[in-house]
């Protein structure tokens, strides 16, 4: 008889491996580490219903989803629903059949909804546990729907374990479901030895990396860029944009306008995964204006790369921060504040905030969760 396996069930996962796959790639890389001590089998979106091997020790079993983000779709349009619905009935489905397929011995949810809900209802099915690790967007965003809301409830209080990717997420997830939630950090792997550290003094280049929406805050970056002087610009070898997302007109729009004043602004797109590792170590400053956030991948990749980061002063930021200093905090979530945290950091030593950073590198360690997880999920393996 095969090993039992874990069945790790996600909307998040790539397909193109263009970069538009956000928590995907770490998804992936957390699958392929998990493989390492145990089979896995992942229910993951794709363009069609399939099963196809993945890498050592890990399968994929693929339902069919619409390309754009699962997130997007909205209850009160028509046309949307059907596409749910569509999604809901072919998750299911792949979880069933990667769960029968061969022995297995828990179900692992990667996020609540409907992630969860399907891995809640398949562990029922088969008599094993399942657990669940949750996003800002699970709590903060589905959380506010009150049938979302009770439905997230239900799935975290039946889970073996509940894990959430930030501390105050983790708080937030407690209240709505009523029973403990740990924090576990999501963190992808990082293929780059030894980069070169950051510069000592200006011209800085900076970086934003990230979807190009109203959370992400790259409207505010964008109105932060504005009130810039030219003293502050003198400081500034390049900026680069990169991404995509909803926002996209508004950027572009914003962007020629900056670049027509003489500002040096790169805007480019989504990066796949070595790209964008490229980028954050080709910039000095990484930028997240974001207005909502726990602990975003971004976050854990400068860290892991030695870049320092200014940020808006968000979610679990300040409290990281307050450990160790890792950049410059905007002083309140807002355009101004975040232009005069900029102007801050273009006045530092970028190469100064290394141990900061290299601090926070091993604290994010996906070898280090992936074994955390099997213990958990497998004690007796």
């Amino acid at each position: 008889m095969s090993e039992p396996a874990i069945v790790l069930v996600t909307t998040s996962f790539p397909v193109a491996s263009d970069g538009s796959e956000a928590a995907g790639s770490f998804v992936s890389d957390f699958a392929e580490e998990l493989g390492r001590h145990v089979p896995v089998r992942v229910v993951a979106p794709g363009r069609q219903s399939s099963r196809e091997p993945w890498a050592e020790n890990v399968e994929v079993f693929r339902y069919a989803a619409p390309q754009r983000p699962l997130s997007t779709l909205k209850l009160w349009r028509p046309s949307d629903m059907f596409e749910i619905a569509r999604v809901l009935r072919a998750g299911m489905r792949a979880t069933r059949a990667a769960a029968k397929v061969e022995p297995t011995t828990h179900v692992l949810a990667l996020w609540a909804l409907p992630s969860g809900a399907w891995a809640r209802r398949v562990a029922r099915e088969h008599g094993i546990g399942y657990s669940v690790w949750m996003l800002g967007s699970d709590v903060w965003s589905l959380g506010r729907v009150p049938i979302l809301r009770a439905m997230l409830g239900r799935v975290v209080r039946g889970a073996t374990h509940a894990w959430a990717d930030g501390y105050k997420l983790a708080e937030d997830a407690k209240l709505i479901a009523g029973v403990p939630v740990g924090f576990l950090p999501s963190t992808r792997r990082i293929g780059m030895a030894n980069p070169l550290p950051p510069r000592h003094g200006p011209p800085y280049r900076l970086l934003f990396l990230g979807r190009w929406h109203p959370n992400k805050g790259v409207d505010l970056l964008l109105d932060a860029l504005t009130m810039l002087g030219d003293d502050d610009w003198s400081r500034i070898e390049k900026i680069e944009i990169q991404g995509g997302g909803s926002l996209e007109p508004l950027v572009r729009k914003r962007v020629a306008a900056l670049c027509a004043a003489g500002r040096p602004i790169e805007l480019g797109g989504f990066l796949a995964k070595c790209e964008a590792e490229a980028a954050i170590v080709r910039a000095d400053w990484v930028l997240i204006p974001s207005r909502i956030e726990s602990i975003p991948v971004i976050f854990s990749d400068a860290m892991k790369l030695s870049r320092p980061i200014i940020a808006m002063l968000v979610g679990d930021l300040p409290e990281l921060f307050a450990r160790a200093p890792f950049g410059v905090m905007s002083a309140r979530v807002e355009a101004p504040a975040l232009a005069d945290a900029i102007r801050t950091a273009l006045c530092r030593s970028a190469l100064g905030f290394v141990a900061g950073t290299q601090q926070f590198a091993a604290q994010f360690d996906l070898t280090s969760i992936a074994v955390r997880i099997v213990q958990e999920l497998c004690p007796n393996d």
